[in-house]
């Protein structure tokens, strides 16, 4: 059974499924187009997508009307091949290809450059037989350096359809038809006095170097097209790579090596100083610091113990660690990302619609320019030169005119664009979403959790005449370190961390809702609300009080023997980046806005710290989206910010949902892009990652658009009355290789993209 019928084998009756498939034979857009026409006429199918650049179909399925094994046997008819792809032989599939096409080209230079020298002295190597001599050096690059491309022109043909392969086979092939025809049977072709190459006298032209050199340069720019694919593709196959091929798992207290895949959810691993954890889990004995870059972008290494969670990929330091395996396989972290992104990289953006319209109707147009140029110059030109005239310009608007970089000019932005994202921690997870998020003028914030640290936390003392703010700490926390309370547990946990001594309460009494009372060191200490303190007869906190609360803080007054002595004052703090990150994304022209469920006060609090203008407070988990559609009413295009749970419903109203979070949360539905650090620096990375991909791809297609628009004209010979300018055929295929090569390597500059970090506030 092979991967296909596994996987058809696997699909759940009744059920829509997705499914990718690896798609191979594909030379031009137009191919790619032609896939997708196919697979979209296949009965069942409710949605397909295929990508050029990435070689990938996605497609969406109904189990009941169709299978895995139809959908392959659609493509073979079409003149392609698909498969399940397989992540171990992907990259051997990409060195096949490029083997075959190095094979190929070196045919191509070896038997084609003599062709093209003994052409192209103008008689000064001809020598008896020396046509005869071309013409056999011309027939194993046709034959099988041009084999590919004449096959894969004849199966477009039979589905009554046109690419790239027609354009070049109907070019090369007219030339050495052409060129045959001219040497076998010459006073067939001799009308007078040529001028031809390549002849003797009235000896008729012959154009084998043109065919030859056509073909090798048509497989140079596949060749470089098909390195710089690979390129491209790097990000993810070094991702890939992270997890290693084998694990220690440790069994009965003996450790033993197996392959990755045969570790087990519930597997005690065992990962030494300097080795990569093979698969997700948490730590159950031992001690280090895991290097996360990776995998998330987070540069610092992480901490961990007993209980912490470790991901496949991340990269352990120092210390041994043993943890229980949690997810294996394609459920890791790791793998859910790249999974994530090879989807993300197959779909199209919007902007792209336009090159598909054009690139649609582009060959039948071409083939027509080309019938016309030929028609045209066979016309006006003198009659002595007419044919070759007529033959050469035809060729050359058929061979300049491939529409591949106009093809390859969105999807190998996007490529390469999501990959640098995945290893700067942005997780894009469509075209659109990218897209989107370039066009972003307003962020609206989450303050629990998003902006703030989402747990309380002591952010101030304020004390009565006689006493310290260590004195005050020191009573509080002793009294409340008897309670569960979250407001208690920040009191004690500020004492421990300013190296105060906490003691143990000799009684303790805790009040629902007011506070707690506590003997400490034979003194009477009240840790609580106002109301307590009136009740047990305490004045003198009410300045203190109304100090905090006005600052959006909450107030936890202290007395001691029947005197107040201090008031503390309680908050979810900032994050430590929240401030420069808002900067930044002011700095980059966004509106503002933050949007809490929390009451006026402590929300202004964070808005002033942070520099934030505008505020939505008191707004509950329902209304949030209300206040996006708000926000959208006003003109504004909005990416939401938050945790990807409770803000579901608004991450899913906004232009652009932005979740908060580690790789495990990569699945969250309702947001477009994740973020896989766990602090707000990825959301100005995340925009102007978009912002710099989106340029890229507005450059590409200019340039595309550009190329064809100048090229075909020339070719044409449409300047030769005001210039005396015509393009040869060699020139047209190297203008034609360079325009996808350009659009590939100005996408390639995205692996270099280097983020700035946040503005300083």
């Amino acid at each position: 059974m092979n991967a296909v019928e596994a996987a058809s084998s696997r699909s759940p009756a009744g059920a829509l499924e997705r499914m990718d498939l690896a798609v191979s034979g594909m030379t031009c857009a137009a191919c790619a187009r032609r896939v997708e026409r196919t697979l979209s006429e296949v009965e069942g199918v409710q949605e397909c997508s295929v990508n050029f650049a990435t070689r990938r179909a996605s497609v969406l399925f109904d189990a009941r009307a169709t299978s895995v094994s139809a959908l392959a046997d659609a493509v073979a008819d079409a003149g392609y091949r698909a498969e399940v792809p397989q992540a171990s032989t992907a990259e051997e599939t990409d060195a096949a290809e490029e083997r075959g096409l190095r094979r190929r080209l070196a045919v191509a230079v070896l038997f084609g450059l003599p062709v093209v020298v003994l052409a192209m002295s103008h008689g000064a190597l001809d020598f008896t037989g020396s046509i005869w001599v071309q013409l056999g050096l011309t027939v194993p690059v046709m034959a099988y350096s041009g084999g590919p491309i004449f096959r894969a022109a004849w199966a477009a043909l039979r589905h009554r359809s046109a690419d790239m392969n027609v354009l070049v086979a109907l070019g090369t092939g007219a030339a050495f038809i052409f060129s045959v025809v001219a040497t076998v049977w010459p006073t067939f072709m001799v009308t007078g006095d040529h001028g031809g190459h390549g002849g003797h006298g009235a000896a008729p032209p012959i154009y084998f170097e043109a065919a030859a050199a056509v073909i090798a340069f048509v497989l140079l720019g596949r060749f470089l097209e098909s390195r710089a694919r690979t390129r491209a593709g790097d990000a993810i196959r070094r991702l890939q790579a992270l997890a290693p091929s084998i694990a220690t798992v440790l069994e009965n207290g003996v450790e033993r090596e197996v392959p990755l895949a045969e570790v087990r959810v519930g597997d005690r691993v065992v990962v030494r100083p300097g080795q990569s954890i093979p698969v997700d889990g948490s730590v159950v004995d031992g001690a280090s610091s895991v290097d996360e870059s990776m995998l998330t972008g987070e540069s610092l290494p992480v901490e961990k113990a007993a209980g912490a969670e470790v991901f496949a990929g991340t990269m352990n330091g120092t210390g041994r660690l043993v943890f229980r395996a949690a997810k294996v396989g394609s459920d890791t972290a790791l793998q859910q990302i790249v999974q994530v992104v090879e989807r993300a990289q197959g779909t199209k953006a919007p902007i792209a619609r336009l090159a598909d319209v054009v690139s649609g109707v582009f060959t039948p147009v071409v083939l027509l320019i080309a019938i016309a140029t030929f028609a045209a110059w066979f016309v006006l030109a003198p009659e002595e030169t007419r044919l070759t005239m007529a033959l050469l310009n035809a060729v050359a608007v058929l061979v300049i005119a491939c529409p591949c970089a106009l093809g390859l000019a969105t999807p190998a932005a996007l490529m390469v664009g999501m990959g640098r994202g995945a290893q700067l921690g942005v997780l894009v997870k469509s075209a659109a979403s990218l897209e989107g998020a370039s066009r972003i003028d307003t962020v609206v914030l989450d303050k629990t959790g998003t902006l703030t640290q989402g747990r309380p936390a002591v952010v101030r003392v304020l004390t009565a005449s006689g006493m310290t703010e260590e004195e005050v700490l020191t009573l509080a926390a002793a009294a409340e370190s008897a309670s569960e309370h979250p407001l208690a547990r920040a009191v004690v946990s500020e004492a421990s961390n300013r190296g105060l001594k906490v003691g143990t309460p000799e009684s303790f009494t805790a009040t629902p809702g007011h506070g707690v009372e506590a003997e400490v060191g034979g003194r009477k200490v009240l840790v609580g609300s106002r109301r307590m303190l009136d009740g047990r007869g305490v004045s003198g906190s009410e300045d203190a009080e109304r100090v905090l609360t006005t600052d959006g803080q909450t107030p936890v007054l202290i007395a001691v023997d029947g005197r107040w002595v201090g008031a503390i004052g309680i908050a979810d703090p900032e994050r430590e980046e929240a401030a420069t990150v808002v900067q930044s994304l002011r700095s980059m022209g966004l509106h503002v806005v933050m949007l809490t469920g929390d009451h006026e006060g402590p929300a202004a609090r964070v808005a002033r710290a942070l520099g934030i203008d505008r505020v939505f407070a008191g707004v509950l988990p329902s209304g949030k989206a209300h206040v996006v559609r708000t926000l959208q009413a006003e003109g504004r295009r909005v990416a939401m910010v938050g945790d990807g749970i409770n803000d579901a419903p608004a991450l899913a109203e906004a232009d652009l949902g932005v979740a908060m979070g580690t790789g495990t949360d990569v699945a969250r539905d309702a947001a477009g892009v994740a973020l896989l650090r766990s602090d707000l620096r990825g959301l100005p990375a995340a925009l102007g990652l978009a912002r710099t991909t989106m340029r890229v791809i507005r450059q590409n297609l200019f340039w595309a658009f550009l190329y064809n628009v100048l090229g075909i004209p020339v070719a044409a010979g449409l300047l030769y009355g005001l210039t005396g300018w015509l393009l040869s055929p060699m020139l047209a295929s190297v203008a034609m290789s360079l325009s996808s090569v350009s659009v590939l390597l100005n996408s390639l500059r995205l692996r270099r993209l280097r983020l700035p970090a946040p503005q300083a506030a």
